[in-house]
This record gives structure tokens, C-alpha cells and sequence, in this order.
């Protein structure tokens, strides 16, 4: 019998093991990410063809059309139609963090609603504080992380004197 592999984690000055299930993103959000850096990398040199992300990244090609319609509505992308036409970003990629991506693909970034900020919902674990501690410093710590964490930030440094 395999042991479970444990990760400790400090937390705001506090120490927390957990097993090795990690919290996860949903494909969307993966294949959403590799869009919008796509779309990064190319930010200054007008629109790109559906065709060419889904090609560089492999993301099925009506993944992606469903995931663009998202990204629009939410004005973190712009589309043109015709032959010059594609999609670029609506905003620099520097101004788009994390944590909006998966709010608007994925919902809450806490591990319990019942410790979202926009996502509250009653849990059990608002029986006990300490439980609520725990998945509070959690959230404060994910949500932190993904807050300060952009688009821009996952591009490659090219063209940098190291």
C-alpha cells in the first residue's frame, strides 16, 4: 500500500499539511490561459486567426470558439470578421489578473463557498471556527496569489539583458 504524498504550506504564519489531491482548474480555464497568453504574445501585432491559436496550442477548435464568446462578453477580448479579422485582447495583458480568468470561467477561488467573497454559500464548516480559520487563510492566500498574478507575468522575458 502506497503512502498518500503530503504538501505543507505556511499560511499566514500558520503550517498546513494536506494530501496530494490539488485543488484544480477546469479544462476551460487551462485552454483559456493558453489562449490569452497566446493572444499576449502577439498583442501588438493585430488580430490572430481562431486557426492559428488552436493550431500553437492544440485546443480543440469549438473549445475555443465557446471559450472566445466568453472572454468577449466579458471585454477581455475584441474580434474582428474577415480576412484581416481574429481576435486580439481587449486589454493589456498586464491588466488582466488570474483570478478574474477563473471567477468568470470557474467561479470561486476558495476552497469552501462558504468562505468565498462572491461566492458565499453555507457550508458546513461554518459549524466550527477553526475550520473556518483554516479554509479562510486559504482563500486569502489563493486568492492573493492569483490577484497579484497576470496575464503579462506569464509571458517569457524576450528581448532582456540578464
Amino acid at each position: 500500500m502506497t503512502k498518500e504524498k503530503e504538501t505543507t504550506i505556511d499560511f499566514s504564519g500558520k503550517m498546513y499539511t494536506f494530501g496530494s489531491e490539488p485543488m484544480r482548474l477546469s479544462t476551460k480555464s487551462e485552454y483559456t490561459f493558453l489562449a490569452l497568453i497566446d493572444l499576449a504574445r502577439h498583442y501588438d501585432g493585430g488580430y490572430t486567426k481562431i486557426a492559428e491559436i488552436t493550431g500553437r496550442n492544440k485546443i480543440p477548435r469549438k473549445y475555443l470558439e465557446q471559450i472566445m464568446l466568453v472572454l468577449k462578453g466579458g471585454g477581455y477580448v475584441q474580434s474582428r470578421m474577415g480576412p484581416e479579422g481574429g481576435y486580439r485582447l481587449g486589454r493589456k495583458p498586464g491588466d488582466i489578473s488570474l483570478a478574474e480568468i477563473i471567477r468568470l470561467l470557474d467561479g470561486a477561488l476558495a476552497p469552501v463557498l462558504s468562505v468565498s467573497e462572491y461566492f458565499y454559500e453555507s457550508s458546513p464548516i461554518e459549524q466550527s471556527p477553526e475550520l473556518m480559520d483554516i479554509f479562510t487563510d486559504i482563500r486569502n492566500y489563493i486568492a492573493g496569489k492569483m490577484e497579484r498574478s497576470t496575464i503579462q507575468d506569464l509571458l517569457p522575458d524576450i528581448g532582456t539583458d540578464s
